[in-house]
């Protein structure tokens, strides 16, 4: 990690570079690739300000800090920092890939797998639809027109329930479910 500290209108004691440079090491556990990290410390009458830049591949962070005292500007700076970079890593080990999420919805699910989470209910929001009946056509003209990511309906020839949804090629694929 490259720290580099500046001092604005304000003599820059060497225990305040070693603090900062200190507590931003800490950081590392958050942060796999090299950083660049500025620092700009700055008195203004009774205010004490840090400002922190990190930058990585593709990672800008930002952090300002006000206070009467440099100690807590700087600290509260940091563990603004520090929040940042949790936020991001919890961000990251929480994305699904495009197979976890087949596995969810029953797709790629093996016989002998076991899921704790199945166990709890997942079920969030509840809504009662009244089924339209159309046809086909009628329903991919609803998909059209509306931003809807499905329609759900009652065949007008077959009397059955249908399902019409929008796939991620842009063409629409159809469930019919038969009594």
């Amino acid at each position: 990690m490259k720290i580099s500290v500046t001092f604005r209108s304000a003599e820059g004691e060497n225990w305040q570079k070693e603090y900062v440079e200190e507590r931003l090491k800490k950081l590392k556990k958050y942060i796999d690739n090299p950083v660049d990290a500025r620092v700009i410390l700055s008195v203004e009458k009774f205010r004490n300000t840090a400002e922190i830049n990190l930058m990585a591949n593709g990672l800008n962070i930002n952090s300002r800090e006000e206070e009467k005292d440099m100690h807590m500007a700087m600290d509260n700076a940091i563990e603004k920092i520090e929040r940042q970079l949790k936020k991001r890593k919890e961000k990251i080990r929480g994305f699904k890939t495009n197979s976890s999420r087949m596995e969810e919805l029953g797709g790629g699910e093996s016989p002998g797998e076991e899921d704790d989470e199945s166990q709890e209910s997942k079920v969030v929001e509840t809504r009662n639809i009244v089924l339209k009946p159309m046809s086909i056509d009628d329903a991919v003209l609803e998909m059209e027109t509306s931003k809807n990511r499905f329609v759900i309906y009652r065949d007008s020839s077959t009397e059955n329930v249908a399902v019409i949804y929008r796939r991620d090629d842009g063409k629409f694929a159809l469930m019919e479910v038969s009594s």
